[in-house]
């Protein structure tokens, strides 16, 4: 039999560490110690009160080290965090052993989103000393991410009063239930459970109605008076939205990021509770020019750099804008992949689906001179909008008479839901003419040239590999927070994580 050496896991060992030395040169924590320690943090000394009494509090400093440093390791709660201060070594060595707790951690993330601005502005500076910054071509996307509120909690203003009411009525009920068994002995246990099952749908009915009495509904940007579908809103967090993605719907926020073709700097970053990233181009942009100026580091960087975006930006609202900022701008639209000829053969490679062929606005026979609309069935449909603008586009709306769908044979394929009540509606959009063409059109034209496509295709290589760093490598895929200025700010400090570690793989880091 062969013999081992014993192993003793019970045995103590004082072990020397010099925390300097720690932190090694080209790692992202040498690049985050040595930046912190140069840049201005002074915007975070207003939420300090205790310069003649109280307590000494931890410095900024130490604690977005400890929190930079975390969340680049993909610890997002305030209670790991406060674990990695205390287990992880090189978080030791960052914070000089400093040990806040997890009240601390959050208070202090949660507070700050003015500084936590204030320093993504500092660290862009050094970017752009470093020479990472090139302002040639900048590409914006969004990413969605969940935040800490209920899904559950959704709902449009009558949904959410329905709700209340039928809570209300559950209560009643259970009231007057036990109010016949108040004649029989009851079972102690199931009494003390239908008691706190009565507090709990009391305490839901209190929040409905307390927030349906401060709040408003959430409308589109058309508002109220352009027949805007209500927006869903949200009782644990009105900032928050529902938003589809591609694993399903999750209630969060939209953190959309600009970030510039020659190293992937994140140069604007922004969170936003709405669930179309389309609404979100103008007020990004907006800020990226003004910080530009403000940081004394362009004029008008929109007119300098070119930008690409894919189709969730396209609409004839935000290419006029563009315009308007003189922006060379290379957005797709929904159709451009189809007019690729590089793409002419992908149908062919889709599984084929034995489902009934969907009754589309091509099947129905439009006579755009007489203004008349007849329905794959033969039913006349009446006109109901002559001038029905829908993302950009204008056309006229007709709408089939609630008798003709009622018992047609093709409603199953013909309406989204054959349950619906509501009549089929179908949109003729006009045409824009080669002598008075609009701004959809002139990029349709633009972005189909040899040239327009060699300037998108980097807009894939530019901000995509942005979100892949973020989310999956570093697993910041999620918000811990609740309102618009405090996961604004947290979204910031994951784009913070992705620009220091692209200075830390830079000569920069080299002569730091």
């Amino acid at each position: 039999m062969p013999r081992y050496k014993p192993v003793n896991l019970q045995q103590n060992a004082f072990v020397p560490i010099s925390f300097e030395k720690q932190i090694l040169p080209g790692t992202f924590e040498y690049a985050l110690h040595y930046l912190l320690d140069q840049i201005d943090l002074s915007a975070f000394d207003a939420a300090y009160a205790n310069d003649k009494a109280g307590a000494r509090a931890y410095h900024p400093k130490i604690l977005l080290k400890i929190v930079l440093f975390a969340y680049s390791r993909g610890v997002l709660g305030s209670r790991r965090i406060e674990a990695l201060c205390r287990e992880h070594i090189v978080c030791m060595a960052l914070s000089g052993e400093s040990m806040p707790d997890h009240a601390t951690i959050a208070a202090f993330i949660s507070r700050s989103p003015k500084a936590i601005r204030s320093v993504f502005h500092e660290v862009l500076l050094v970017c752009d000393q470093a020479g990472l910054i090139g302002r040639k071509m900048f590409a914006i996307d969004g990413v969605k991410l969940p935040s800490n509120a209920s899904k559950e909690s959704s709902g449009t203003f009558d949904e959410l009063k329905n709700r209340a009411d039928k809570f209300e009525r559950a209560v009643a009920r259970m009231l007057k239930a036990h109010a016949d068994e108040d004649t029989r002995p009851a079972c102690q246990d199931l009494l003390a459970q239908q008691q706190q099952q009565m507090k709990t749908l009391q305490h839901h009915t209190t929040r409905i109605r307390d927030y349906l009495a401060k709040h408003q509904p959430k409308f589109g940007p058309k508002g109220k008076e352009r027949k805007n579908k209500e927006r869903k809103s949200n009782i644990t967090d009105p900032d928050s939205a529902k938003l589809a993605t591609s694993k399903g719907v999750i209630q969060g926020y939209t953190g959309v990021a600009i970030a510039d073709a020659d190293h992937q700097i994140i140069v604007e970053a922004q969170a936003h509770g709405v669930p179309q990233e389309q609404e979100l181009l103008q007020p990004i942009l907006d800020d990226l020019r003004d910080n530009f100026q403000d940081l004394n580091l362009t004029d008008n960087i929109l007119k300098e750099a070119k930008l690409t975006a894919d189709a969730g930006y396209h609409s004839e609202a935000n290419l006029a804008y563009l315009s308007e900022q003189g922006c060379d701008a290379y957005i797709a639209d929904n159709l451009f992949r189809k007019r690729d000829p590089r793409f002419a053969d992908a149908d062919k490679y889709k599984p084929s689906k034995a489902l009934p062929k969907r009754v589309t606005a091509k099947d129905f026979d439009y006579d755009p001179h007489a203004l008349s609309c007849t329905c794959p069935a033969g039913r006349s449909l009446y006109r109901n909008g002559a001038n029905v603008t829908i993302k950009g586009r204008t056309g006229i709306k007709f709408t089939a008479p609630i008798t003709a769908c009622k018992d047609c044979a093709l409603r199953s394929r013909c309406l989204k839901d054959p349950q619906q009540k509501t009549p089929r509606q179908v949109v003729f959009f006009h045409e824009p003419t080669p002598e008075h063409p609009n701004h959809c059109a002139r990029m349709k034209a633009k972005i189909d040239s040899a040239h327009g496509r060699g300037i998108y295709a980097y807009r894939l290589g530019t901000v995509e590999p942005v979100f892949g760093n973020i989310r999956h490598t570093k697993g910041m895929d999620r918000f811990t927070l609740r309102g618009k200025a405090k996961v604004n700010g947290q979204f910031q400090l994951y784009c913070l994580v992705h620009n220091i570690e692209k200075l830390a793989h830079s000569d920069w880091a080299k002569a730091a």
